[in-house]
Order: structure tokens, then sequence, then C-alpha cells
């Protein structure tokens, strides 16, 4: 499996690690949107878009022979941290639920806009499957 790198003299991360060690075959989304298999948004709330984004992931994924537990990085782009951290709740939920309680390497940046007028967020992720 994966091994997290927290350093023991850093204060705890909480809700990812800051760094993963692993090896094996590696998987590598495009940017994924919160909108369905027929791409139409269901939802501009954003903890709703945060859930199918990461049901779009756990779908990638799942085509190549993996599972949420084969994340090593996540990098997501919001158009509002406000909004982001106001739903932090409703998201958090919405990882455990769709991902689990298996924290891979994070970064989130907030962008001025994304090519889908509706999309809130966009998350790219590496998964890999050990050896």
């Amino acid at each position: 499996m994966h091994e997290q790198l927290n350093p023991a003299t850093w204060k705890q991360a909480q809700g990812y690690s800051n760094g993963i060690l692993a090896r094996g075959q590696m998987i590598f989304t495009g940017g994924l949107v919160g909108w369905d298999e027929n791409h139409a948004f269901q939802t501009d709330d954003f903890a709703g878009q945060v859930r199918q984004v990461l049901k779009n992931i756990v779908a990638v994924l799942a085509e190549g022979g993996a599972g949420p537990e084969h994340l090593v990085r996540l990098t997501w782009y919001v158009t509002d941290k406000q909004e982001y951290l106001a739903a932090l709740r409703d998201v958090g939920a919405a990882y455990r639920d769709e991902i689990g309680r298996h924290f891979p390497a994070m970064a989130l940046v907030q962008v001025a806009g994304l090519v889908e007028d509706r999309a809130k967020v966009e998350i790219e992720a590496t998964a890999v499957i050990p050896d």
C-alpha cells in the first residue's frame, strides 16, 4: 500500500497528507468537474458539485482497476475560496461518503474561472495501484 509522509515534528495534517510514498501502476485523471455522465450539472451547490466530482473520480479509477484507496494526490481548483470554506463541513461529509477516510496529498488553488461556466470546482487525481 501507500505510506503517508508526515514529518513527526510537524503539526498533524488534517484531512490530507503532506506526501505519499507509492510504487506501482499509475492512473492520472484530467480535471474533472461536478457534472454527471451526460455532462449535465444537477446542482449549483458547492458541496453537491464536490460530491459529483468525487463520484466521477471514483468512476474513472474503476475503469483502470483502482479504487479511492489508491489515490495519492488530488489537486483542487475552486472559483471561490470563501465558498469552499463556508461549505467545508458538507465537503468533508461528501469526501468521506465517496472516498472514505483515505487522505492523499492535496493542494487547493483558487482560480479566476473554469472552462465550464457552471463549475465551481475541478479536481485532478493521481492514483497508484501497488505492484
